[in-house]
C-alpha cells in the first residue's frame, strides 16, 4: 500500500522520491454531478494530487447530526480522485479559512455567549472531537495506509495568523490520531507566520503568491531538513462587493511556479478550480470594516467557474512539463464545455416576501432581538418586529446591524443601515403609537480570518427609538432553506422583498450564466437550486448556472428581490461577466 514518507531530501511514496503536484479543488464549491469532469482536467494538468478543505458547518448543521450525502458525499469525492490516479491532501480544520462562512466554523457553536474559538476551550475542543469523530471513520478506508488516496492531512489552517498555542495544535493532533488519522500531519503558515502556527513533529509547509525565493528561505529557516512544500500557491485572489474583480497574469503566475519547482518544491496550486459559494456560503473578511465577498469563488483559477480552462491552465501545463510527466504531450488538454444558447425570461409571477413570511419560521417573543444562532439559524434572514412608542419624527438608533437591516414602518421602506458602512441610526417620521416596525437583517457571510471569526448574525446589543429601549420583539427565522408553499400570482408592481418566478424551456441542459441587470439586490435559484447572492453593487454581474441543475423541457427560476427591479426579465448568457478589473 503507498505510504507518504517525510524524509530528510524530501518526501517518499512507496519508498521512493515523490514530488507532490496538486491544485485546490472544493468538492464543496462544485455540483457533485460535475466532480468527475474537474477531476479528469487535474490529471491531464500534470497533477498528481488534489486538495481539499472539509467544512464542518456543512457537514454538521446542527448539534449532534452530521451529513455526509448528495453534494457532501465525500467519501465519492475520494473515490473519484483515486481512479483517476489522483492522491488527496486533506484539510479538515476544524477552521478552514477559504473565504467560506465563518471559516468553516459552525454557528451554533456561538450559541455559547463567551466561547473561545480556536483554543483550548473545554466546549470548542469537545464539539471538534465529535466532529472528528463523526467525519474520520468512514474516512479511514481513504487514508493511503488502507491503500487509499489520502496522504496527508492537514493540521488546523494558518493558525499562526491567529495565535500561538502549541497546546491547541498539540490538542488537534491528538484528535486527529485518536480518530485513526494514521498518515503524515502538516501544518501550513504564511512566512511570517512559521513559527507561530507550528508544532514539532508535524511538517511545516508555507503559503504565498509571490517572492518565491524569501518564502522557501524562511521556511528553511524553521525547518532546516525534510520537503520543501508549499501549501497554497496563490495564483489569483477572491472578490467582494462594491470592488474590482482581481486578476493576475498567467505568464506572471506560471513564472512563480517554475521557480517553485526549479527550487526543489512541492506545490498545491491554490486554486486549480475554485467554484461557486453557492446559496448563503460566502465568507466575509473584517479588518475595521467588514467586506462580504461574492458568490463567484472563480478566483482567477486554472479553469473558471464553468470548469474551463483559463490562460492560465496552458501556462501552468508548460510549466510542470518541463518538471514532470504531463499526458498528451504539448497537445492542449481540454476544451470548452458546450454552453446555453442565449435567451431572456420573463419572471410573470410574483409573491411578497412579508405575505410569505409564516412558511419559513416561527416568530419567537422576547424582550429584545434574537441572533440567529439563539434562533437556531446559520444562514438568511431573520425579520424582526416591534411596536413604535409614538407618533412623529423618530430616529431609531441600533447598537450593532449585522450584517444589513432593511428598516420597514407599517410595511413600508424607510431606510437600510449596513454594517460595513458602520451604519447605526435612522430618522424617518412614525405614522403613531403602535406603528409597526419591521427589520428585516441578512447575514452577508460570517467573517471567516482573524478574530472577527466570532461573529453573531442579526441584531446585536439595545435597539431604542427616541432614545426609548424597545422591549417587546418578535424574531422570526427566514432560513429559505425551502421555497415550497409560496403562492405566486401574476405579477403586479410589489412594495418591499418580493419573489418573483418564470419559466423557460431547453432541449438540452449545459452550463450557463445568468444576468440579472436591473435588478438591485438578492437571491435566486433554478429549479430550487440555490446559485447564490446578486448585488447591483457588483463586480459580479452574473451567477453561474451549472448543468447538472437543469433538465430538459421546463425550467424554473425564482428570484428574491429586497428591493425593486427596473426590469421583469433575467437573461441567460453563454458566458460569466464577472465585472472590471482594477487598472
Amino acid at each position: 500500500m503507498p505510504r507518504l514518507e517525510i524524509a530528510e531530501d524530501g518526501f517518499r511514496l512507496d519508498d521512493r522520491p515523490f514530488r507532490i503536484l496538486s491544485g485546490g479543488l472544493h468538492y464543496f464549491r462544485v455540483h457533485p454531478q460535475q466532480w468527475a469532469d474537474r477531476l479528469r482536467k487535474a490529471r491531464l494538468l500534470g497533477l498528481n494530487t488534489v486538495e481539499t478543505y472539509v467544512p464542518w458547518n456543512l457537514h454538521a448543521p446542527r448539534p449532534g447530526e452530521f451529513r455526509m450525502d448528495a453534494g457532501l458525499d465525500l467519501p465519492r469525492f475520494l473515490d473519484l480522485a483515486a481512479a483517476e490516479g489522483l492522491h488527496v491532501l486533506l484539510r479538515p480544520g476544524p477552521y478552514i479559512c477559504a473565504e467560506w462562512e465563518g471559516g468553516g466554523l459552525p454557528s451554533w457553536l456561538l450559541t455559547e455567549e463567551d466561547i473561545e474559538l480556536r483554543s483550548r476551550d473545554p466546549r470548542f475542543l469537545a464539539a471538534v472531537d465529535a466532529y472528528l469523530a463523526a467525519l474520520l471513520p468512514p474516512l479511514k478506508p481513504y487514508l493511503s495506509t488502507a491503500g487509499g488516496p489520502v496522504i496527508a492531512v492537514q493540521l488546523e489552517n494558518e493558525y499562526g495568523a491567529f495565535g500561538e498555542d502549541t497546546g491547541y495544535l498539540a490538542d488537534l493532533a491528538g484528535l486527529l490520531r485518536t480518530h485513526g488519522v494514521d498518515v503524515p500531519l502538516f501544518t501550513c503558515d504564511q512566512p511570517g507566520d512559521l513559527a507561530r502556527g507550528g508544532l514539532d513533529g508535524v511538517l511545516r509547509t508555507v503559503n504565498l503568491g509571490s517572492r518565491v525565493e524569501a518564502g522557501l528561505d524562511a521556511l528553511r529557516r524553521h525547518q532546516p531538513t525534510g520537503p520543501l512544500m508549499c501549501s497554497e500557491f496563490w495564483i489569483g485572489w477572491f472578490d467582494r462587493w462594491g470592488a474590482a474583480h482581481t486578476t493576475r497574469d498567467a505568464a506572471d503566475a506560471a513564472a512563480d511556479l517554475d521557480r517553485l519547482l526549479t527550487a526543489g518544491a512541492c506545490v498545491n496550486i491554490y486554486m486549480l478550480h475554485g467554484g461557486t459559494n453557492f446559496g448563503f456560503t460566502n465568507g466575509a473578511n473584517d479588518k475595521g470594516t467588514y467586506r462580504p465577498t461574492v458568490t463567484s469563488y472563480d478566483y482567477d483559477a486554472l479553469l473558471d467557474e464553468a470548469g474551463d480552462p483559463t490562460p492560465k491552465y496552458e501556462a501552468f501545463r508548460a510549466v510542470i512539463a518541463r518538471h514532470a510527466p504531463v499526458p498528451d504531450g504539448t497537445a492542449p488538454a481540454v476544451a470548452r464545455a458546450p454552453k446555453l444558447a442565449p435567451a431572456t425570461v420573463e419572471l410573470d409571477h410574483c409573491a411578497s416576501l412579508f405575505a410569505q413570511e409564516h412558511l419559513f419560521g416561527e416568530t419567537v417573543r422576547a424582550d429584545r432581538p434574537l441572533t440567529m444562532e439563539r434562533l437556531g439559524q446559520s444562514f438568511g434572514f431573520v425579520l424582526y418586529e416591534a411596536a413604535l412608542p409614538a407618533a412623529g419624527p423618530t430616529v431609531l438608533r441600533i447598537d450593532e446591524v449585522r450584517d444589513r437591516a432593511q428598516v420597514f414602518v407599517d410595511g413600508q421602506p424607510v431606510g437600510v443601515l449596513e454594517r460595513e458602512h458602520h451604519e447605526h441610526a435612522l430618522a424617518f417620521t412614525s405614522p403613531g403609537p403602535g406603528a409597526r416596525l419591521a427589520v428585516l437583517v441578512e447575514n452577508q457571510g460570517r467573517v471567516n480570518y482573524g478574530p472577527g471569526i466570532h461573529d453573531r448574525k442579526g441584531l446585536l446589543g439595545r435597539v431604542t427609538a427616541n432614545g426609548e429601549r424597545l422591549t417587546d420583539w418578535g424574531s422570526r427565522p427566514l432560513p429559505l432553506d425551502c421555497l415550497d408553499g409560496i403562492a405566486f400570482a401574476p405579477a403586479v408592481p410589489l412594495v418591499g422583498p418580493a419573489f418573483h418566478r418564470g419559466s423557460f424551456e431547453i432541449d438540452r441542459p449545459a452550463d450557463g450564466h445568468l444576468a440579472l441587470d436591473g435588478w438591485t439586490k438578492g437571491h435566486v435559484w433554478i429549479n430550487d437550486f440555490p446559485l447564490g447572492r446578486y448585488w447591483s453593487r457588483g463586480p459580479q454581474a452574473t451567477l453561474y448556472v451549472p448543468a447538472p441543475v437543469l433538465r430538459p423541457g421546463r425550467n424554473e427560476i425564482t428570484v428574491l428581490e429586497l428591493h425593486a427591479s427596473s426590469v421583469r426579465t433575467v437573461e441567460l448568457r453563454d458566458r460569466p461577466d464577472p465585472g472590471p478589473t482594477q487598472d
